[in-house]
């Protein structure tokens, strides 16, 4: 095919464009690696395009700025400069931990009848997936009762053929920075089962997720019985790279374990019935953190959920031949330190 040639003042405008290091974006590329797209014309500092028998207009000459086309971008960033640093985390705090003492502030012992405090609980609701094409759909409150000193959550499977369950949250009823928080908690079992009970922020003040974290105190999976999985996701650590242990726990299916989680402003420790599983540290990782490491210097939430199949949950199929199943509450309570409370200023 016989190529059409520029004309020559065209030409000479492409050719300014480039050496002027234009900062536009390139256009896609083919397989080749050759450039594709039509290259009719060049625009002007108006945002009209020329054609290629058009005059090209005459390039201002600005030895201070950053030339597009002929007009000065307000996008010029200094080669030579660097980006404003982050700002250093869970620095400067002293402590005696074993002097911090705790009173509670927030609980709920399921010691009365009916649907969950509403003062306390929100429900979040709807399928979708939910990140992890998760097979539940979450109802507004069918699938959760409180009678005898506990809260159940029921998954099951509908005469359609929907999964429903529920996802329980204290956003804007029970937020807190630095706590202790535990839950008293009897699991379900079978395939494709995935409860949790686990802390997301009230605002995601570094971005969306997972950059303004993620606190997982109990995490279980059907296809791995008797074995709990403690998290944090971050920025820099999230997904399969989270920074977590998973421990042998016998019996989650058949009793009541505490799990917990005691988060202060520079590490968190992890616990199942009351002993220390796993501590998170963020200057194990380096030795000026910031916010892609430890975002949880901002208020979280609590979450009670229990899901069905799933990246995770899923990951070696799923049976329904067993439903329902429930996932039990017993107690859950949160503490905080006037130690640590006036030592954040909070």
């Amino acid at each position: 095919m016989q190529r059409k040639r520029l004309k020559a003042g065209a030409l000479a405008a492409a050719l300014a464009l480039a050496l002027a290091g234009c900062g536009g974006p390139a256009g896609p590329e083919t397989e080749n690696g050759q450039m594709s797209g039509d290259v009719s014309g060049i625009a002007g500092a108006d945002g009209e395009a020329e054609n290629a028998g058009g005059e090209a207009s005459e390039i201002e000459k600005n030895e201070g700025g950053y030339r597009v086309g002929s007009s000065l971008s307000g996008a010029y960033v200094d080669p030579n400069e660097k980006p404003p640093e982050k700002e250093a985390k869970a620095a400067g705090f002293t402590y005696d931990r074993e002097g911090l003492t705790y009173e509670l502030v927030w609980s709920d012992e399921f010691d009365y009848e009916g649907e969950p405090d509403p003062e306390k609980w929100s429900y979040e609701t709807g399928a979708g997936g939910w990140g992890n094409h998760e097979l539940q759909n979450y109802t507004p409150g069918d699938n959760v009762t409180v009678a005898d000193g506990l809260m159940t959550i029921e998954l099951r499977k509908e005469e359609d053929g929907q999964y429903t369950s529920t996802r329980l949250v204290s956003r804007g009823k029970g937020d807190w920075t630095y706590c202790k928080v535990e839950a008293s908690l009897k699991l379900p079992s079978g395939l494709g089962t995935w409860p949790a009970f686990w802390m997301m922020p009230t605002d995601s003040a570094y971005g969306g997720w997972p950059k303004s974290g993620e606190i997982d105190i109990m995490e279980h999976v059907g296809y791995d019985q008797d074995v709990i999985v403690e998290t944090v996701h971050t920025e820099k650590y999230h997904g399969g790279q989270g920074k977590g242990k998973s421990f042998p726990t016998a019996g989650v299916s058949e009793d009541f374990h505490t799990y917990g989680v005691e988060w202060l402003p520079d590490k968190m420790i992890f616990s199942i019935d009351g002993e220390e599983k796993f501590i998170y540290d963020p200057f194990n990782y380096s030795q000026r953190p910031t916010c892609e490491i430890w975002p949880f210097d901002r208020d979280f939430f609590l979450i009670f959920n229990l899901a069905f199949g799933g990246d995770w949950g899923g990951a070696r199929g799923t049976d329904d031949s067993y439903f329902p199943v429930e996932y039990q509450v017993d107690y859950v309570r949160v503490y905080q330190s006037p130690e640590i409370m006036e030592l954040t200023e909070q």
